[in-house]
């Protein structure tokens, strides 16, 4: 058998083999059976094969392209689904496969037409371009045995090679055409806020023009140079005066710095220019490993990463290529700017120029980039599909981070409207405004406790003037998410300490560690699960690891000496569980006490009820407890086995149903019974419908966004509650089916409060 081809020289073969003018669809062809006959023999593998993505009937399937070693009748005929297959789970998950037997993998589906089933050693890759998966480079062999490490990081280079010079093939003009008529685009609205303006497009990515090494010390010593570079850049950025009285964001932004200090980044870096790259190419095919490892991810959070990841190895190219001061053009007169992804970094530098909205094509609530845009109160709607194909710098463009639209070139008479809406936006926010300084009391005499959720110290700014009662609900994971380590005890203690400070004399329920299941964290080792909501997470996971919880109950201790402490328990799901978990926390106030330690002035904990089981023990749980919050999100959704964020099943999740008025109501009696606090603290509580039945079933305390606070406050104060409770306890007597008369439970309510002069 000859030995294996150097991979620099390979490299140069297949690019060579692939280009050229004039690519026609005979070329093309040629070209690439040329690239997998050279791949198969500088791998010295019997089987080369690429399988490219193509559209029928309206779904994606894997088309088997060009191949060396299996049957050429096949190429053109053989398709593959998405998770068909092991190159079909390569497409799904956008995931590396090196198998010694892949006959023996539960995916292999062998094609009878390929005549693949007598190969054993299996290996294949995505193509990857942009971060999406637009095929499959896959190779095979006789014999049982895993493909070197060496081999499977010369496949990424070569896929990463392929998937630069087959781009141009993907896109006709069909396609370009009806992006290009498309004028309004739907997305998430991720900053409240409307803005007309003129479209800036930000350009983050770097054409690589050279991407096979001539000498690999030279690149590696380009490659370290322009580290090194980065690495100021970056510090540089923090230290630039008035950056700190961003406060909570600079929290962000030295997250964002580790990144750029990151040893395992520099290690995949360096190893990639061995395997033949350019510097440039390098970090392209780094970021595209990173792209799929992260997009795979069930955990949003996690994905979330890439924003940071995707912004530095950009600008590293930048320094690569000696172009940093062509990144940032100005920007237009009231610039709203068009991205696909965008890191914290890049938007404190586009603010600074005076930047009126933000829309990208990803994005989501808990980006770091959505961090800083909320702080700065710029505008935001994010996941815009297709939005860079279709705009055009100097458009004219409305940015609608209410309803999350977005309008291109938009004719006059959507303009007048959203100049209207924005008028009103702004005499409603100052009516809601007043209403901060008044009390959450019906009509009718009822106080109601209107607290909100908080997750960041930003939350929390000006909380007294905003007319919350306090914080029913501080989510401490979102620190450890966004952290690239496990952030240390001193770290942990301060954090608490300053949103205790922020919130002055307004208490604070800090709920505990809701990390596992689908949010992991970049330093805890990922387990597949498949049902990650109801999996190994929050309490689950603190009493199987009671150190976790021990830590950071402790640092909750040393940050609120002599003030009070609230404590709240997650995903608890039997009085068992609450009862261990307790004991935990009295045996760390002990240590501290013995320790002479400054304690709490008060501990009350709490238990959050999600477990729909949970419901029938609470006449155990509750004489346990100091208090009791229902997290409506996750008891509904397990309650009607309905994922509230799945499009084809979300109408089936609806909280004003006999079904689930029938179960809180129960909640609210036992409380009663047991004479326990009780508040509810989810996404129901801060809609004033969902408000108003929740306080006529007895719920007292309501936690919600802090945008919320207003519409709930003032359809409060329009409320005579006994009035509205007597009607919705005839409508639920009645029972009547929906469409009997034409109308839901739901629609029946909001015409009873409408008819009452209640402000919905």
């Amino acid at each position: 058998m000859p030995p294996p081809m150097e991979s620099s020289l390979l490299l140069r073969r297949v690019r060579r083999a692939m280009t050229g003018d004039g690519m026609s669809d005979a070329s093309w062809q040629q070209r690439l059976n040329r690239a997998v006959e050279l791949l198969a023999t500088g791998m010295n593998a019997a089987v080369c094969s690429v399988y490219l993505m193509r559209r029928e009937s309206g779904r994606a399937v894997l088309e088997l392209c060009a191949t060396e070693g299996l049957d050429a009748k096949a190429v053109h005929k053989t398709r593959l689904r998405l998770g068909e297959g092991l190159v079909g789970d390569i497409a799904l998950h956008a995931r590396t496969l090196n198998l010694a037997d892949g006959a023996r993998h539960p995916n292999f589906a062998p094609r009878p037409e390929t005549n693949e089933a007598r190969f054993n050693a299996f290996a294949g890759v995505p193509i990857l371009r942009g971060g999406e998966v637009v095929g499959v480079l896959a190779v095979q062999n006789v014999g049982a045995r895993a493909f070197p490490e060496e081999d499977i990081a010369e496949l990424q280079s070569v896929a990463m090679v392929l998937a630069e010079l087959l781009s141009d093939v993907r896109l006709t003009a069909q396609h370009r055409l009806a992006q290009a008529a498309q004028r309004q685009f739907e997305g998430l609205g991720l900053v409240e806020g409307l803005a007309l303006g003129q479209v800036a497009l930000h350009m983050p990515h770097v054409e690589i023009g050279r991407m096979i090494a001539d000498n690999v010390e030279d690149e590696q010593r380009r490659l370290d140079a322009g580290i090194y570079a980065l690495r100021r850049s970056v510090d540089d950025l923090l230290q630039t005066e008035g950056r700190a009285r961003w406060g909570e964001h600079l929290d962000v932004l030295e997250t964002y710095q580790m990144f750029a200090n990151d040893a395992g980044w520099r290690m995949r870096l360096r190893a990639a220019v061995r395997t033949g790259l350019t510097a440039e190419a390098a970090v392209e095919r780094v970021l595209n490993g990173m792209r799929a490892r992260l997009m795979g991810q069930q955990d949003a959070y996690l994905r979330e990463r890439l924003h940071d990841l995707e912004d530095l190895s950009q600008r590293l190219l930048r320094l690569l290529l000696q172009d940093g001061a062509s990144a940032r053009a100005a920007l237009p007169k009231d610039a709203v700017l068009l991205a696909h992804m965008l890191g914290p970094a890049d938007l404190l530098d586009y603010h600074q120029q005076g930047l009126r909205a933000l829309v990208l094509e990803e994005g989501s609530p808990h980006a770091h980039v959505t961090i800083v845009a909320r702080a700065l109160g710029l505008p935001m709607v994010g996941r815009v599909r297709n939005l860079l194909a279709s705009a055009r710098t100097g458009q004219s463009v409305i940015v609608d981070g209410d309803l999350g639209q977005v309008h291109l070139m938009p004719p006059p008479a959507i303009v007048r409207a959203h100049r209207t809406r924005a008028h009103k936006r702004q005499r409603e926010q100052q009516s809601l405004a007043r209403l901060s300084r008044l009390p959450a009391r019906t009509r009718d005499g009822v106080d109601v406790q209107l607290c909100i959720n908080a997750g960041l110290l930003v939350d929390l700014q000006n909380l007294e003037q905003s007319g919350a009662a306090g914080v029913g609900l501080f989510r401490t994971e979102l620190q450890f998410l966004i952290s690239a380590r496990m952030p240390r005890l001193a770290e942990q203690i301060a954090f608490y300490a300053s949103a205790l400070d922020a919130a002055g004399d307004l208490p604070v329920v800090f709920r505990t560690l809701d990390i596992g299941g689908d949010k992991i964290a970049p330093y805890m080792r990922q387990r597949h699960e498949q049902n990650p909501a109801m999996g190994w997470r929050a309490l689950r996971l603190a009493l199987d690891r009671p150190g976790f919880l021990r830590y950071q109950v402790r640092a909750l201790m040393r940050a609120a000496a002599r003030r009070p402490l609230h404590v709240l328990l997650p995903m608890v799901g039997a009085a068992q569980e609450y009862a261990r978990a307790r004991a935990l926390i009295a045996r760390e106030y002990e240590h501290m006490k013995r320790l002479q330690h400054p304690l709490p002035s008060a501990l009350k904990i709490g238990a959050m009820l999600e477990v729909p089981a949970l419901v029938w023990e609470l006449d155990a749980l509750l004489p346990q407890v100091d208090f009791l919050a229902i997290g409506s999100n996750d008891l509904l959704q397990f309650a009607f086995a309905s994922d509230r964020s799945n499009p084809l099943v979300s109408e089936r999740y609806d909280m004003i149903s006999p079904a689930a008025l029938s179960m809180l109501s129960f909640v609210v009696q036992a409380c009663a019974r047991h004479t326990t606090p009780l508040s509810l603290c989810g996404e129901a509580a801060g809609r004033p419908l969902e408000a108003l039945v929740l306080m006529a079933l007895g719920v007292r305390s309501l936690s919600m966004p802090r945008a919320s606070l207003g519409p709930v406050k003032r359809m409060v104060r329009s409320t005579r509650l006994e009035r509205f409770r007597s009607s919705m306890q005839k409508l639920l007597e009645q029972q009547k089916p929906a469409g009997a008369d034409g109308a839901s439970l739901r629609e029946r309510l909001h015409a009873a409060a409408h008819r009452q002069g209640i402000s919905l």
